[in-house]
């Protein structure tokens, strides 16, 4: 199954009621966000934010290569639809230019052909919108803990 999530989250009880390693939650771990869709956005940056993240935000691949942040990201969170550059051309970027950065994946569309390729490609997670909170937050901790590709996700 391929999941990718919309613009819902569970309340703040419920988000650290889930299993994260406690290990992993510091503060200054940040994950950074990138997707075309402001209001998914957002609510990402609110979710990621209740598990404990320090979450940055961009509009496009580009704007986040262009960030002085991309060199501080901890874990991507990257749309796989987006104009001028996918979340898979973005991830296969930051290879190219050595930044080996634990990519999470979230789609409105899956397709198991993108989501086998990104894997092989070294994507940590595929997630379809709407990502469900505990799975991206265990998603989250182990690719945060791992520090790269696990073998098997959603």
């Amino acid at each position: 199954m391929f999941a990718c999530g919309s613009a819902r989250y569970r309340s703040a009880d419920m988000v650290r009621a889930m299993k994260v390693p406690k290990a992993v939650m510091l503060d200054r771990t940040l994950i950074s966000i990138v997707d075309d869709d402001q209001p998914y956005r957002e609510s990402m940056r609110k979710l990621v934010t209740l598990l404990g993240y320090t979450v940055e935000t961009f509009p496009s691949a580009a704007d986040f290569l262009a960030s002085l942040l991309l060199t501080q990201t901890d874990c991507l969170i990257a749309d796989v639809h987006m104009p001028r550059m996918t979340g898979v051309e973005l991830h296969r970027q930051l290879i190219k230019l050595g930044y080996a950065i634990p990519t999470i994946l979230v789609t409105a569309f899956p397709d198991e052909a993108v989501k086998n390729q990104a894997l092989k490609d070294g994507v940590f997670c595929c997630l379809s919108k709407p990502v469900d909170d505990e799975e991206l937050g265990l998603c989250l901790g182990t690719a945060l803990k791992r520090g790269g590709p696990a073998k098997e996700n959603s």
